[in-house]
């Protein structure tokens, strides 16, 4: 699974954060890295003149094979609880998602015999 990060000028987004936060998502997602082929990382401050609580946002869109993204965004004072609770809310959507798909799978047809 290849993981891409981003963030805009409002965060500090170093290397040392992107690492860190990467670190933290591919343990929370690591029983789906062989379903998905890309994980996106947005983090940005939705306020960026004032501080306040929550303003830190991460967005996190994850590519399963051959399926649409889901992606969620979560909210928290920092980058790091942001990405956190991101995260936890992303393997819930993939828990339902490839439940879903496991379930709805149908059997192959049966051989008629004649």
């Amino acid at each position: 699974m290849q993981v891409q990060f981003y963030s805009d000028s409002t965060v500090m987004g170093t290397q040392e954060v992107a690492t860190r936060i990467e670190a933290r998502v591919r343990e929370k997602l690591a029983r789906f890295e062989e379903r998905l082929t890309r994980l996106e990382v947005h983090v940005h401050d939705e306020h960026r003149h004032t501080h306040g609580h929550d303003d830190k946002a991460c967005t996190l869109e994850a590519r399963p094979r051959g399926g649409r993204a889901i992606g969620v965004t979560e909210h928290g004072s920092t980058v790091d609880d942001a990405a956190r609770k991101a995260a936890i809310t992303l393997a819930q959507r993939l828990q339902r998602h490839f439940g879903k798909e496991t379930k709805h799978k149908k059997d192959p047809r049966p051989e008629k015999q004649l």
